[in-house]
């Protein structure tokens, strides 16, 4: 190799050094994206499950009795 060819190629590296150093917080970007991401729709996945076992299990409609028992309490705290 002559003297040229060792200065292309010492350009060359400098080149794509640059390149990677301006390429890099980007692809770190988005890999780290795509991890919150998939730990969001990881979670709103569980979340959904735990859900939907606890609305078939029960009612999430109050019924009359706890209405009125409700609304005797907080009768009964006024008097008081």
């Amino acid at each position: 190799m002559n003297t040229n060819q060792i200065e292309g190629l010492i350009g060359m590296l400098m080149v794509l050094g640059i390149l990677v150093l301006l390429v890099l917080p980007s692809v770190l970007g988005i890999v780290r994206d795509r991890r919150a991401d998939r730990q969001i729709r990881e979670a709103q996945e569980a979340r959904g499950e735990r859900e939907g076992q606890k609305s078939s299990s029960r009612s999430t409609v109050p019924s009359t009795a706890t209405w009125y028992a409700d609304g005797r309490r907080s009768k009964k705290l006024v008097s008081s």
